[in-house]
């Protein structure tokens, strides 16, 4: 798999797997994170313009679900990745962060459901770039905290959205990036 920098053109094609993303966490009990309209388009095309939204793109010889063959440059996910602060992680409750230093964070992780290992492919590739990731879900989105957990992050505690809802926190450390500590 292949991690590319989002350009407008792929727009589109991103909030396709978006829907598939939401559609999929209606099917296995998660239908309030997403709902039916996150994220917006205009906070994509932003993260795009911004350079911190990403593609992951099949290769020669990936393989699809259920042995499906892809096609070389095939859409598999898309996620939002900066080293940035996030204002809603500055306070945790019920826990707290491994540490308190400067990290990267992954946000609207989508994956087209055709592909095997986008998780594991996003979170290394993220990891590459910054050694300290953070990222949260919903407490209901058990097939997200399974991957996180599987790729090697650990639940922090709670930390709450600007709209007060409420997600599960998680860190990993330790990546080939900088700050790695």
């Amino acid at each position: 798999m292949k991690i590319i920098k989002a350009k407008l053109w792929d727009l589109p094609q991103m909030m396709a797997v978006y829907a598939i993303a939401r559609q999929m966490m209606k099917d296995t009990g998660n239908p309030n994170q997403w709902k039916d309209s996150f994220p917006e388009e205009e906070a994509v095309k932003r993260g795009i313009l911004e350079g911190k939204a990403y593609l992951c793109l099949a290769e020669e010889g990936d393989e699809g679900k259920e042995g499906e063959g892809l096609q070389p440059g095939e859409l598999l996910g898309t996620f939002y990745f900066a080293v940035e602060d996030d204002p809603t992680y500055r306070r945790i409750y019920q826990g707290e962060w491994l540490d308190q230093e400067p990290y990267g964070v992954i946000h609207r992780v989508a994956a087209s459901g055709r592909g095997k290992g986008f998780g594991k492919a996003c979170f290394d590739w993220a990891g590459r770039q910054w050694g300290n990731l953070k990222i949260d879900t919903h407490r209901d989105n058990r097939v997200m905290q399974h991957v996180l957990e599987k790729n090697g992050f650990q639940k922090c505690g709670i930390i709450y959205l600007e709209n007060g809802e409420e997600r599960l926190a998680y860190q990993r450390r330790g990546g080939e990036g900088k700050a790695k500590g």
